[in-house]
């Protein structure tokens, strides 16, 4: 297939996408302004529809979905702080072609909501800047070039192959597509193949890690400076799990697929006169596959048991201390924030030998693979998912200022997905002229 260029038309589509603000309440909080998510929904299939695409799909999540397994706390009480939470963060699906079954269908998934924070869209030198140039908004308008050039050009596509694209909010704010993702893949609008439009230097990722949240709760008594033992020391006794949880716990979860550990957001108090008594210590526990994640969540709890005999056996003997060492394990309680997401690990010979065939690469298996709303996909029976994207996470500055994407990364993309889908398409048009033959043989002995 021809290399694919942008359009002026799609370049301003991308530059108005970036220039609407769609980050939801979970980044902005409940006060700031409203996501303009119906709007870039609209704009990008007011794009889509010359080529043939129709909105199957353009609607709010219903509540139901935040009483699900797996939502992140955190996300359930955004939705009681925010009475329009859901409302104003939409999915909309379009759809190129009848309606297929899915063993007939690539799927294309893309985010446009972004993390909190925007600049002045611009382009220049070859290079887009603004927020959500390089995640998503920027590979999914390249998604649009890719199938306006397939459209043209690859017979059968919309007829005897079709395509869906999801286009998702919910993606960003540790919402792990909770409301947007998830329930349009319970819905069944998937494929055969199903890529997510992420940045992975324009090769082929078929993993994606997921996490889980804990919280560690101190819930002791203050005291004062003067008599430093008259309480409990959550400071002293969080900042030891701190470093017990980042010794033993890191290195049991090396020893898991993709496992990492983060040890995050410690707090007690902002004075140097006081000793607090409560506080609280975050740690993020990144995993790559569903059973890891399982372990390393049991884990911590072993690794928290022993962080408290070893306080408790260390400071036992300080006065100081001595009442929080022999109340440690009373006052400290353990809760998720967010855990039993899934993660996906996924392999298919066919599909890695059509992909293969388009010229579409793979990152090398021990490339580091990225949280994204992919891991919905885990399970889903005759389906292969892989994230794949212009770009890279961190060079593009994603989720920071100066945020960018190179126009040749972009039409790179393009290019590749029009050879995914005339593969597709050629491969299914094969297949039935075979069967056709193989009828009319049988019907001619």
């Amino acid at each position: 297939m021809s290399p694919v260029e942008l359009l002026p038309a799609e370049r301003d589509l991308l530059l108005h996408l970036i220039g609407l603000r769609t980050a939801g309440p979970l980044e902005t909080g409940p006060d700031g302004p409203p996501p303009r998510l119906w709007e870039a929904q609209r704009a990008y299939a007011e794009a889509a529809a010359p080529l043939g695409f129709r909105v199957v799909h353009h609607a709010a999540p219903d509540p139901s979905v935040l009483d699900r397994d797996g939502v992140p706390r955190t996300v359930r009480e955004a939705a009681e702080r925010t009475p329009d939470f859901l409302e104003c963060q939409p999915s909309m699906v379009l759809r190129l072609g009848p309606e297929l079954p899915p063993e007939r269908t690539v799927m294309f998934n893309a985010h446009l909501d972004t993390v909190a924070g925007w600049e002045p869209p611009a382009c220049r030198d070859g290079r887009f800047h603004g927020r959500g140039a390089i995640d998503a908004k920027g590979p999914a308008v390249a998604l649009l070039a890719g199938l306006r050039e397939a459209v043209a050009s690859v017979p059968g596509l919309g007829v005897t192959t079709g395509v869906l694209i999801q286009l998702v909010a919910g993606e960003e704010g540790g919402a792990m597509g909770v409301f947007g993702t998830r329930p349009l893949v319970a819905a069944g609008y998937t494929g055969r193949l199903n890529v997510f439009c992420e940045p992975t230097g324009n090769r082929l990722v078929p993993r994606a890690t997921a996490a889980a949240t804990a919280r560690i709760t101190v819930a002791g008594t203050d005291s004062i400076d003067d008599h430093p033992g008259g309480g409990h020391n959550a400071t002293v006794l969080l900042g030891f799990l701190a470093q017990h949880l980042a010794e033993h716990l890191a290195a049991r979860a090396t020893r898991t697929d993709g496992g990492r550990v983060c040890v995050a957001g410690l707090h007690t108090g902002h004075l140097h006169n006081k000793v607090y008594g409560t506080g609280e210590l975050l740690l993020n526990l990144a995993y790559g596959t569903t059973a890891a994640g399982t372990a390393l969540q049991r884990a911590l709890e072993d690794e928290l048991r022993a962080g408290l005999t070893a306080f408790a056996g260390r400071f036992g003997a300080l006065p100081d201390f001595a009442l929080t060492a022999a109340q440690a394990a009373e006052i400290t309680t353990l809760d998720w924030l967010k855990r039993g997401l899934p993660a996906l690990d996924d392999h298919d010979p066919w599909a890695e030998r059509l992909l293969e065939r388009a010229g579409v690469p793979y990152a090398p298996p021990d490339a580091p693979a990225c949280t994204c709303d992919a891991i919905w996909m885990h399970g889903v029976p005759d389906a292969y998912t892989a994230v794949f994207g212009p770009g890279d996470l961190a060079a593009n500055h994603a989720h920071a200022e100066g945020e960018y994407a190179d126009t040749a990364d972009l039409e790179a993309f393009a290019t590749r997905v029009g050879s995914l889908l005339r593969h597709f398409t050629d491969h299914f048009a094969h297949h039935t002229a075979r069967r056709a033959d193989a009828r009319a043989t049988d019907g001619s002995l």
